[in-house]
């Protein structure tokens, strides 16, 4: 019966649904995947439920506002307008004075005015507008009181209340439609208290006549805005920072919770994965599925979720979801492995005789299916498979118990392979976590990391053996380099290829070359700490899970004496620091790559001093950076940023380090006209540049009151075991390299792509039997000859900026699925409700201010149904749903 009325309202434009993901998801620490599949399924259960496709979108209580959300997550999802709230204090009251609180907003170079999308920004809050308009039954706002007989009949004063309001804010409007939100957080418990007063004001207002009230919807207010045929302010690039207050910058949250930053960005490149191999082996209704996961995946974008803003129990709830969506998939993953690598054919198989283990922590050096003994003829079998469209080189580390070691390759190759002892400071936090995680201690102990390189085709895996053998793995050659104070000359340098890393006397990184693009730079790595504001100052406000507000600096000193571990081989070299007591970290040059990537274990932050503190690693260059650097979008597009300044208004600087920070998600740079330094991360991270030459990358905090923002609980993070709780440890990865100028931007992408997409690894033990002989050992779903551009991501199709990726690219869809025959293809709104060629003709164009753009706009044309390639321009996403003629089900792109 409810169901009925509400499918009613909605059919008569009564009720509008807009937006229409899963969630209203966070804009600053999300990845353009994920925002793309959470809103993706919204819209689809909408469409399937109401047969609706929302045109608005409205994000109202995000903290700040991302490009990629603008021409993304707005235009190409087919919206007209989009609706929010939070931007800087500053911008509003400038736009106020202006009436710029309403823009067209132009959030992609690439795209320039295609993707243009109109932009309401709301005056003040979400909420009815001031004079006292809340109407929930214990609410204190006066009643329209309209018994004439009354002492308290007040129709007159209420009329003038809302008619003053409804002039206040036309005041600072164009055009003459302006919106009242009646509502906001927690309200409408009792609707029939707001309806009552609302019908009341609109008859008493009208009857006025100075103003026209009416209940309006989104969708109703944007074509009235569009029918006055306005020329709007023009808004490019995006709204971050954000700050409610001179002390009170929100970007402390870039970075709350990297635990749950990390495992959300894990499951989502998983996610990926498993539905490729769920779409290779076929889905039937007794399966495992993805379904699970890619639920708890679009939940966990929400702006108080993987921001790290809720409190610690709810915390917990998403990654319990998560966990359980994983063992979903992982179910799915392990199944469809078997039947790709027992079959050889690429349909349906009805038995699966392989039990493919794998190994989600092997963060915390635990993987059980690796730790086995290999004595007695037993062999490992890892089989490794690639979710992206091109061929990888890459090198494996997996735990290993024993130093006689041989790795073969599917043709019976002995591959080169290396052993690195296991550092203490790992083995210390595996033992702890697994018994944290699994109520248990580990069986085994491994001694070594075994590092052997893989070459995995595009869409499809390879197989490797791990046997026991007299002729072993590369045992590491270790030496330790004692920090002398002297000035003697002795400079240790590691890496074998072009690329080398200088540490001096002292024990610090001095210098990185690279001899074959002729770039080297002074360079060093440090780590620091911001002391968290406690709120007991003259300004109330403290650093907590939202804000960053630091209260002094501390530089964190290495101990002098402490040495530095050295380890070469033939496939790695690694240097091992103990910057202090709850700091370590390993810098590492693999055989034939030309970054650093380096691994910090930081944590637990001790707060016994009584500060909360918020702990950043930095890189500090000569290099001469003029306050500019650069910082990715949502994943994709870089934004320049430059130091203390707004394009579109004058700032007054109240926090010179927080109001510097910005959202990082595949990475940040920096540039001085001859070199570019990269770093890539491998979660939501708070970055900046907050000198000339350095960047800094915030990687945990640890604090101890509560900023006001909602949340009522300190992001103090705990693990507990045996009764006993300590701080929050964080293990992680950056990734750093320096280019030629112009020459960084082909390796952000194409590195970005595989740091977000992993190889994935299952692994199977043979005893004895001969698994070449029974298994297909290496498979690509694609024609073998065939690999997608190097700037070409396959389930979300992706260009570059790099001045050779930026032409027109292709891909063949006859090639991509060869076994396949493509029966009907269809192109589609980003997030597949809609038609694509329906949706560009009903979707509204405004006009804006100034000269028209002087811009070259490049994308992909129609899609021929006989030839089947899809061209794709810079910085393109096309999503088509293929109908395969030898079975019903559909495949998205």
């Amino acid at each position: 019966m409810i169901k009925d009325i509400v499918k009613g309202l909605i059919s008569t434009g009564r009720l509008e649904l807009i937006n229409g993901g899963m969630c209203m998801h966070d804009e600053a620490t999300v990845h353009y995947i994920d925002m793309i599949d959470q809103t993706t399924l919204g819209h689809r259960f909408i469409k399937e439920e109401f047969g609706q496709i929302p045109r608005i979108g409205w994000q109202i209580d995000p903290f700040g506002h991302s490009a990629v959300q603008a021409y993304l997550l707005g235009t190409e999802v087919g919206f007209d307008a989009f609706y929010f709230f939070r931007i800087d204090y500053q911008d509003r009251d400038t736009r106020k004075g202006t009436k710029e609180l309403e823009v067209v907003w132009r959030g992609s170079k690439t795209f320039g005015s295609s993707a243009d999308i109109f932009a309401g920004i709301f005056p003040k809050n979400y909420e009815p507008p001031p004079g006292e308009f809340y109407f929930e039954v214990d609410d204190t706002s006066p009643l329209v009181q309209d018994d004439p007989l009354l002492f308290d009949y007040n129709v007159q004063q209420r009329v003038n209340d809302f008619v003053d309001a409804a002039l206040a804010q036309a005041n600072i409007t164009r055009t003459n439609h302006v919106m009242f939100t009646m509502g906001t957080d927690f309200k409408y418990q009792y609707a029939e208290s707001w309806f009552r007063q609302m019908d009341k004001l609109i008859h008493y207002v009208n009857k006025d006549g100075r103003v026209n009230a009416l209940y309006s919807t989104p969708s109703i207010y944007t074509d009235a805005k569009h029918a006055e045929n306005e020329k709007w302010p023009l808004k490019t690039n995006d709204f971050f920072p954000y700050a409610d207050d001179p002390n009170a910058y929100w970007t402390g949250y870039f970075t709350s919770r990297p635990a749950l930053k990390r495992y959300v960005r894990v499951m989502s490149g998983y996610y990926l994965a498993a539905r490729q191999l769920e779409f290779f082996k076929g889905r039937s209704n007794s399966d495992h599925r993805t379904d699970s996961l890619g639920d708890a995946l679009a939940l966990a974008q929400h702006h108080d979720a993987v921001t790290g803003t809720e409190k610690q129990h709810v915390a917990n709830d998403y990654a319990k979801r998560l966990a359980i969506g994983y063992t979903q998939a992982e179910k799915l993953v392990s199944s469809s492995l078997s039947c790709l690598s027992q079959s050889g054919s690429k349909s349906h198989c009805l038995s699966q005789t392989t039990n493919f283990g794998q190994c989600p922590l092997l963060n915390i050096t635990y993987c059980p299916p690796s730790e086995t003994n290999l004595s007695q003829g037993k062999s490992l079998v890892v089989l490794v498979y690639n979710s992206l469209g091109w061929k990888r080189e890459d090198v494996l580390r997996i735990p290993v118990l024993s130093d006689s070691i041989v790795v073969h390759d599917s043709e019976g190759r002995e591959v080169e392979s290396q052993l690195l002892p296991i550092a203490n400071a790992s083995l210390h936090m595996r033992e702890k976590h697994v018994k944290a995680y699994l109520g248990m201690l580990p069986a085994a102990k491994p001694k070594f990391w075994l590092a052997f390189p893989v070459s995995v085709p595009p869409l499809g895996f390879n197989t490797y053996f791990i046997s026991s053998g007299k002729k072993s793995a590369s045992l590491s050659l270790m030496s330790t380099l004692h920090p002398s104070q002297g000035s003697e000359n002795s400079n240790t340098q590691i890496g074998q290829g072009h690329l080398k890393l200088q540490y001096n006397a002292a024990g610090k990184l001095s210098l990185y070359s690279n001899s074959k693009s002729q770039v080297e730079a002074n360079f060093e790595q440090k780590y620091k700490y911001y002391i968290g504001q406690d709120g007991n100052g003259s300004d109330p406000q403290a650093s907590g899970a939202y804000i960053f507000r630091p209260n002094g600096t501390v530089p964190i000193k290495t101990n002098g004496q402490v040495p530095l571990t050295v380890l070469r081989g033939p496939i790695l070299d690694e240097v091992h620091q103990q910057i202090n007591s709850w700091i370590y970290q390993i810098n590492r040059i693999y055989k034939g790559k030309d970054y650093v990537e380096t691994e910090f274990i930081v944590g637990p932050i001790p707060v016994d001093d009584g500060n909360g503190k918020e702990v950043s690693t930095e890189i500090v260059t000569n290099m001469a950076t003029n306050k500019t650097f650069y910082t990715d979008s949502s994943g994709r597009d870089f934004i320049k940023r430059i130091r203390d300044y707004r394009s579109e208004w004058k700032i007054e600087v109240h926090q010179p380090i927080a109001g510097n920070y910005y959202p990082v998600n595949l990475g940040i740079y920096v540039e001085d006209g001859s070199r570019e330094l990269s770093i890539l991360v491998d979660r939501s991270v708070g970055g900046a540049s907050i000198k000339d030459g350095q960047i800094e990358l915030m990687l945990h905090r640890r604090l101890l009151h509560d900023d006001g923002r909602g949340v009522a609980e300190a992001l103090n993070e705990t693990t507990c075991f045996d009764n006993q709780c300590e701080g929050l440890v964080i293990e992680g990865k950056y990734y750093l390299k320096i280019d030629p100028q112009g020459e960084g931007s082909r390796w952000r992408r194409t590195f970005g792509q595989e740091i977000y997409s992993p190889l994935l690894l299952a692994f199977a033990e043979q005893d004895g039997g001969n698994w070449v002989n029974s298994h297909v050992t290496k498979f690509s779903a694609m024609d073998p000859t065939y690999s997608l551009p190097d700037n070409v991501a396959l389930l979300t199709l992706q260009a570059g900026e790099h001045k050779e990726l930026s032409a027109l690219a292709s891909v063949d869809l006859k090639r991509v699925f060869p076994d396949k025959k493509i029966g009907k293809i269809v192109e589609t709104s980003l997030s597949a409700n809609q038609e694509r060629s329906a949706m560009e003709k009903k979707r509204l164009k405004w006009k804006v201010e100034g000269p028209p753009a002087d811009e070259k706009i490049v994308r992909g044309g129609p899609i021929d149904p006989s030839k089947l390639i899809v061209e794709l321009g810079p910085m393109e996403i096309r999503t088509f749903l293929v109908n395969f003629s030898q079975q019903s089900g559909k495949q998205l792109m």
